[in-house]
């Protein structure tokens, strides 16, 4: 007599159990990470080697260049490593939570929101109240998409309606307060809208990394819950998975995420999209094994839009968005092209 197969949900104890190939390729992105943020810190006005770069975090022997280093490029690196991997983390969450490969926190309002609030911050006040303002608006759209598309719990394909009607009404707002702001208020607002790490300081640093080093753990926890989401609502429920809570938690993570990343280098497009697909391609994986390797590809993504955004028109400063947004709308593109074949 054959015993009946018992199907289990997913626990959130934490498990070593990491595929080879997949333990094999983040470790390479990792160091390809740290190889990039070593390249970036030794290019500039002031150039150096990678090994001269690297030892003047330590105790260099030239002080012009530490302090170079030290006090103007490592913050600038850290907030592009920091608010890449953030973004690519809440794009994985979201493509995962609605199942849909487009989806992205700049395409259902969570960027839309924070950018609408910090314009409205920059109109009626400083910059001083920017980094608060951008939160609250990020968590505000979440809010109104709970409230909106809630109906015996959250509905991914509900979600993306929601979220792209929000998206394209906060642009407008946003649009709004950019004509009616004075042309100093709207230049600055148009520079952070594009998404720079120009004159990136220590204190963003500070107030970024908190976000990244509570959200992460829980989003490695919880991660496998994604995958059984995938099967579908009912066949998770049948497994015991609390499905409505767990798409409360991610939602709230993604939104954490974006809402600092964009509070602290402006509304940068694409990331979230674009290096869940890169992760995916370079190992297949369940979430568990993608969410390190989408937070490596994402920081490499924007350490290198920003470096070619200081290094290839000197001596402009360009922002790194620029870059970021020219690669992304041709993948998204090239993915709408893929779902139509």
């Amino acid at each position: 007599m054959t015993r009946p197969m018992v199907l289990r949900a997913p626990d959130d104890r934490w498990s070593l159990k990491l595929n080879p190939h997949t333990l094999t390729v983040t470790t390479a992105m990792g160091l390809a990470l740290v190889l990039v943020a070593g390249l970036s810190l030794g290019t500039g006005s002031h150039p150096a080697s990678w090994l001269e770069a690297m030892s003047a975090l330590v105790a260099g022997d030239d002080p012009g260049l530490r302090l170079v280093v030290m006090e103007i490029r490592l913050p600038r690196v850290l907030m592009a490593i920091l608010a890449g991997a953030s973004l690519g983390i809440a794009g994985l969450i979201l493509q995962g939570l609605v199942r849909n490969p487009l989806a992205s926190p700049d395409v259902i309002g969570i960027s839309s929101g924070a950018s609408a609030a910090a314009v409205l911050c920059l109109w009626l006040s400083s910059a001083a109240w920017l980094v608060p303002a951008a939160i609250a608006g990020a968590l505000a759209v979440a809010g109104l998409l709970v409230t909106l598309t809630w109906y015996k719990g959250i509905s991914p394909g509900r979600l993306v309606l929601v979220g792209v009607g929000l998206a394209a009404g906060l642009g407008a707002l946003t649009t709004l307060l950019l004509v009616i702001s004075p042309d100093t208020t709207a230049m600055t607002a148009f520079i952070w809208l594009t998404g720079s790490l120009y004159a990136a300081q220590w204190h963003d640093v500070l107030g970024l990394a908190p976000w990244l080093l509570v959200c992460l753990p829980i989003v490695l926890a919880k991660a496998r819950h994604l995958d059984i989401q995938a099967m579908g609502d009912i066949a998770a429920q049948g497994l015991g998975s609390a499905v409505q809570r767990h798409r409360l938690l991610f939602l709230l993570m993604a939104v954490a995420l974006t809402g600092a990343s964009v509070a602290h280098v402006g509304a940068l497009g694409f990331v979230g999209l674009i290096s869940p697909h890169l992760a995916r391609r370079m190992v297949r994986s369940g979430h568990p094994g993608l969410v390190m390797l989408t937070a490596f590809t994402g920081a490499i993504i924007l350490v290198c839009a920003d470096l070619v955004g200081r290094m290839a028109f000197l001596p402009r400063d360009l922002p790194a968005g620029i870059f970021v947004s020219g690669i992304g709308a041709p993948f998204f593109v090239y993915l709408l092209y893929r779902m139509r074949r």
